[in-house]
């Protein structure tokens, strides 16, 4: 039997461990601009080394040290791999080029004058990140109107394209539920047509609460009696006179709806059970105005110019000569530390937030330069784009571009938009040729749709073969799909329309 012992044996391997400051440059990465001015100010209470900055903004100025380009080179290959095993051994010096970026202005030659860029090849992004708190302030939050449309935007079966254009509506809904927005100037901004959307307005008023996207109070109404298989001709055209309806002027009532007292008695008691302010139930507590990030606009050379905005920017300072004051009185060693760990603390967030901006300046620069199309020529231009793509432009790994995009807007001259939605899904082509975005498929799908002779309908094979012919690699189950999100019917339906003399404005 052998003998039971102790032994001393020496293993090497590798492990995940983030130091506290690695931990503090990520979480500012994914902070808004709202959360980022909350942290600032929380910690500029708990330390005293820390103060704001109240001088005129000034541009970005790059110092390193040989040490610190050293202990830089170690984050930048701990950070782009996404691997921290190594994160304990960094100093705060480590921070300097954890991220090289540019200066907080950016300048692309490509704009309105240059026409739009091509030759990008995707695949669908994703958005996640590591988020400390998520259960805790979903539970404690109580959740806004334009939250509740978001939730129910984000499971909605739409393109990129339409996706875009219904968060448009959702920022000009109301507090009470109303859109509050011309549906032509939208158009027009978006670059896109009024039939189309038109037909997204149709996906927000079908969201909860029943009403939401109304532009006015009949319409409102319409929506829930609508919900409720209430909305009969007579309702038609009672919702027509709601000033009636106000005076309870039952007389012309009944002449306008064609039935007796008694009914129009019934059909205002119905009327009177609707909520005309369906926003109104999730509170009516002041919404936060979004604030852009980014700015992008025309320079004086026709090209993009990218901006960052100061306004969003904390400012802050390390005072090295309060420092200097107490750690000479300083006396026992619990004291020392104390002001040591303050003065790195103070050091590192200062140089995370110089990273943060430059990162986000970088990602802006590089969507901007990818969706070029869709600024100069509107929402149908919007091109193929995923995280890797912007991550391989930039040298940075995918995570640090997901967590750059998740919570931050910028402001363009086709509106504000938050920059996670300007990335797209893509259609291969054939013979390893240049990918073609969603968006194109699907309004050539329409176009060959639409320009469909009555005797030659196109069913979902013919056109894959015909896309096919054009060089597009597409499946018929995509085809189908596309289809019914455009709420075209199938062939055997069109042809049956078509023989009735039905307008292709009833695809739509």
């Amino acid at each position: 039997m052998a003998g039971v012992g102790q032994r001393l044996e020496i293993r090497q391997g590798q492990s995940l461990v983030m130091t506290p400051q690695l931990q503090q440059a990520i979480k500012l990465l994914q902070l808004s601009n709202v959360e980022l001015a909350e942290y600032c100010e929380a910690e500029l209470e708990k330390n005293p080394l820390l103060e704001r900055d109240d001088r005129d903004a000034a541009p970005v100025a790059e110092h390193e040290t040989p040490d610190a380009a050293a202990a830089g080179e170690r984050a930048d290959e701990a950070l782009n791999r996404d691997d921290f095993s190594r994160a304990s051994d960094m100093d705060e010096a480590a921070h300097d080029n954890m991220y090289d970026g540019d200066l907080p202005t950016s300048r692309l030659a490509e704009g309105p004058a240059a026409g739009s860029l091509t030759d990008w090849t995707t695949v669908k992004s994703g958005n996640a990140y590591e988020g400390e708190d998520g259960l805790e302030s979903t539970v404690a939050a109580q959740a806004s109107l334009k939250d509740h449309l978001e939730s129910q935007l984000s499971i909605a079966a739409l393109l990129p394209e339409d996706r875009m254009i219904l968060m448009a509506l959702i920022d000009a809904v109301d507090e009470a539920g109303y859109l509050r927005a011309d549906l032509l100037d939208l158009a027009n901004r978006l670059g896109t047509e009024l039939e189309d959307v038109q037909a997204v307005l149709g996906v927000l008023q079908g969201f909860d609460p029943v009403g939401v996207g109304a532009r006015d109070l009949a319409e409102c109404l319409a929506l829930q009696l609508k919900a409720r298989d209430r909305f009969d001709p007579a309702m038609v055209a009672l919702l027509t006179r709601l000033d009636l309806v106000a005076r309870r002027d039952i007389g012309q009532l009944t002449a306008l709806c064609g039935v007796d007292a008694e009914d129009i008695a019934d059909m205002i008691a119905e009327i009177r059970q609707l909520n005309p302010k369906p926003g109104l139930v999730f509170g009516s507590e002041p919404v936060t105005p979004v604030v852009p990030d980014v700015f992008v606009r025309v320079g004086p050379d026709g090209g993009w110019l990218i901006e960052l905005n100061s306004d969003t920017l904390p400012r802050l300072l390390v005072n090295n000569q309060y420092y200097g004051i107490i750690s000479r009185t300083a006396r026992d060693k619990d004291s020392k530390n104390y002001l040591a760990d303050c003065l790195n603390n103070a050091n590192w967030l200062v140089k995370s937030l110089d990273q943060r901006a430059r990162t986000i300046l970088k990602v802006a620069t590089e969507i901007v330069r990818h969706q070029d199309g869709f600024l100069t020529h509107g929402v149908r231009h919007l091109r193929p784009l995923n995280l890797r793509i912007i991550a391989d432009a930039i040298s940075m790994h995918e995570s640090t571009v997901s967590r750059v995009t998740s919570n931050k807007y910028i402001a363009t001259p086709r509106g504000l938009f938050e920059l996670k939605y300007f990335f797209t899904a893509s259609i291969q082509s054939v013979n390893g040729a240049e990918s073609h975005s969603a968006e194109a498929v699907r309004d050539r799908i329409r176009e060959m749709i639409e320009n469909e002779e009555p005797r030659e309908i196109l069913s979902d094979d013919r056109i894959v073969a015909l896309l096919t012919a054009d060089g597009v690699n597409i499946a018929r189950r995509t085809v189908a799909k596309y289809r019914e999100a455009l709420r075209i019917p199938s062939s055997v339906e069109r042809r049956r329309l078509k023989a009735g003399e039905t307008p292709h404005a009833a695809f739509r």
